[in-house]
Parts: structure tokens; sequence; C-alpha cells
């Protein structure tokens, strides 16, 4: 997906969560006990913060050609690491959703999240994504966790 697709797609991320700001924080406060107007006041206008700022970085990602000594090319290149599995805990979990989400898939990436057990619905927010790309699993730490971190066949 080229750059500019995935900034539209963080700004529509930042759009959501400024349209559903009273439910994002009703939904906080009944998950994981912080008070409504700290959710709402503080965290929420963090977690469209986030997703903007990560919006604006889509076009920033990209390779540096580095001085050598010698008849050299030296050049890195920024590429997506394909599936990165992450697991949010029960504090704070629309800001580490926002924390971890956004960056992941700024960068190209595609991702299997598992959310805590406590608070399992804070991680469904798609923003209109691809099929495929953002995937929830959601369950206890021991079945749900290790599938997201464990690679099958692999020791």
């Amino acid at each position: 997906m080229i750059a500019y697709e995935k900034s539209k797609i963080m700004l529509r991320f930042t759009y959501l969560v400024e349209k559903h700001s009273e439910e994002l924080a009703a939904l906080d406060t009944c998950g994981n006990g912080n008070t409504y107007d700290q959710a709402k006041t503080a965290e929420i206008a963090m977690i469209a913060g986030l997703f903007c700022n990560d919006a604006g970085g889509a076009d920033k990602i990209h390779g540096l050609t580095i001085p050598a000594n010698g008849n050299y090319h030296v050049q890195t290149l920024h590429e997506p690491i394909c599936v990165a599995g992450q697991i949010i805990q029960w504090n704070f979990p629309l800001l580490m959703f926002a924390w971890k989400v956004g960056l992941a898939l700024t960068c190209g990436n595609t991702i299997v999240l598992k959310t805590a057990e406590q608070t399992p619905l804070t991680g469904f927010m798609s923003a209109g994504l691809p099929p495929g790309v953002l995937n929830i699993v959601s369950g206890f730490g021991p079945t749900a966790g290790s599938l997201v971190v464990v690679r099958p066949n692999h020791p």
C-alpha cells in the first residue's frame, strides 16, 4: 500500500476516535476503571493525536544513502517485517492499541493483536483496513496469548 493510502487510513482512525469519543471513554471506564472524565479528556485526545501523528509519518519511512570510504554504495531500506504479533495489557488498553497498532500499520505491517482478557473489546477498531491486515484475538494469556508469540513448528 502506498504511503498516501496508509496516511488516509491513519487519519480515518483519528476521525473515528474523535467521532466516537464518548463511547470509547465509556468502554475504557467500564473495562479498566478509569474515570470517564480522564478517559474522555486525556486518553481519547491522546489516542487521536497518536493516530494523526502516525498519518503524518507514513510518507517519511524510506531508506538513506550513507557516505562510505572507497568506491562503495551504502543504502538502508526500511521495510515491513510482515506480521507483528502484539499483546495489549489490561491497563490503558485504548492507548496501548494506538501505540502498537498505529506504528505497525504505518510501517506497512499486518497485525495479530491479542487483547487483555479483562478488556477484550478495546481492540475492535478497523477504520476500513483491508481484510486480514488487523486480526484481533481474544482470550487468556496461556492459550490465546501463546498463539501470538510462538510460531507453529518452531522451537
